[in-house]
């Protein structure tokens, strides 16, 4: 069967962040006493006001196909988000609904991409970036983020990564790992660069938007850079804010040639969203704000325990996240050291193996993100399984012996 698939598709590897999760399950079914540090979806039920909004709509009758870039409803529902909660004015002819924030990112980059494209993506990035931008024929460019600004990437940087092949260049802010936050300086200084380069467009991930800690604040590159809004595409959606990871609704806002070209690809694919959580998501976007707000401060409290608990654990250092609800902890010092087992660790990977394995705690290895050797651990769970997987991280790093140089 193997040489029946396409070529395309051994280019490309399963999604590491679901891999990680699916080691979890195959390890619990053997017996192993597991906490998941994998998570990347928070751990609250979505909001009763949104589900009761569902219900209205299966029971009105409100089960059949919906326009193909998603309900009026919905749309001017994201109208009144952007501007209320990011200062930005769009028509509804500027928004598509899709089946959560992948799949809009999927169709752009289908409705751009040329062979022999390029996309800037700065490292670390969210684990599906480069893959979707091979699986279209073009070349992801990766810029490493400066370790001494949370690995973000600078205005000097993104002009020395920008050639004539140029075609998207891919930010996250909240970062997915990095829990980084890009400021309105460092944006204007990023905007600034891309003002000289008109055939370049701008992806602006914001998925973690309302998840944002201590002094950091979220602001989208358009607001600080309105000249920009013409050829950015904001993706954001319902997942991550307001607890609706199933429901698979997310959408891009940008303009309006690029949003028809979007979705004339969606006729083709998945048609629409579905109709029940679309009406789910109209609640979620224009009702009570309130549990998101509770959420956020949820995470600040996570944030706090999770950056209280890896503190001077021997071989591993991290910057406290401004946003998202992941640390993404350097482990270079315990690179080269020797299990009780008598296995050396030679890269992020093995760490994450034996720290399921022995530690029973489970991470997700740094080279999923494009950047070795760190580990992404999530504090999207409950604050008890937080503590005891930062106990079992602890117990496990201190446990690990220096190399004497022997070969093994």
């Amino acid at each position: 069967m193997k040489h029946l698939l396409s070529e395309r598709l051994s280019s490309i590897k399963p999604s590491p962040s679901s891999s990680a999760n699916a080691r979890v399950g195959q390890l619990r079914a053997q017996g192993h006493d597991i906490v998941n540090l994998t998570i990347g979806e928070p751990d609250f039920d979505t909001p009763e006001h949104i589900k009761q909004a569902a219900v209205a709509a299966m029971n009105a009758g409100d089960t059949h196909y919906t326009p193909t870039p998603g309900t009026v409803q919905l749309r001017e529902a994201i109208v009144e988000k952007l501007q209320r909660d990011n200062g930005l004015t769009y028509g509804v002819d500027e928004i598509v609904v899709g089946c959560g924030g992948k799949h809009v990112v999927f169709h752009a980059l289908a409705a751009t991409l040329n062979p022999g494209d390029e996309v800037i993506i700065p490292a670390p990035y969210w684990v599906s970036y480069p893959d979707l931008v091979v699986l279209h024929g073009a070349q992801p460019v990766i810029v490493t983020g400066e370790p001494h600004n949370g690995l973000k990437i600078s205005a000097e940087q993104l002009a020395s990564s920008i050639t004539p092949r140029t075609k998207w260049v891919i930010l996250n802010s909240p970062n997915n790992p990095t829990g980084s936050v890009y400021s309105e300086s460092e944006l204007l200084a990023l905007a600034r660069v891309l003002e000289d380069y008109p055939q370049v467009l701008v992806m602006a991930d914001e998925i973690y938007e309302h998840f944002v800690f201590g002094e950091a604040r979220h602001t989208s590159i358009v607001k600080v850079a309105p000249q920009l809004k013409a050829r950015t595409l904001i993706v954001n959606g319902a997942s991550k804010g307001y607890a609706m990871t199933g429901w698979r609704i997310g959408f891009g806002a940008g303009p309006a040639e690029l949003i028809q070209a979007i979705v004339k690809l969606l006729t083709q694919t998945t048609s629409c969203p579905s109709s029940v959580s679309q009406a789910a998501a109209v609640a979620a976007f224009t009702g009570d704000q309130a549990p998101v707000a509770a959420m956020s401060a949820a995470y600040a409290q996570r944030c706090k325990v999770i950056v209280e608990e890896l503190t001077d654990i021997p071989g591993l250092g991290f910057d406290v996240p401004q946003g998202a609800f992941y640390v993404y902890a350097d482990v270079s010092g315990a690179i080269g050291k020797i299990t009780p087992q008598g296995q050396r660790v030679a890269r992020d990977s093995d760490l994450v193996e034996h720290l399921a394995e022995v530690g029973g705690v489970a991470t997700v290895t740094g080279a999923a993100f494009g950047l070795s050797p760190y580990l992404r651990i999530s504090f999207a769970g409950d604050e008890q399984s937080i503590r005891e997987g930062c106990r079992r991280i602890r117990r496990t790093l201190s446990a690990l012996q220096e190399n004497d140089g022997q070969q093994l």
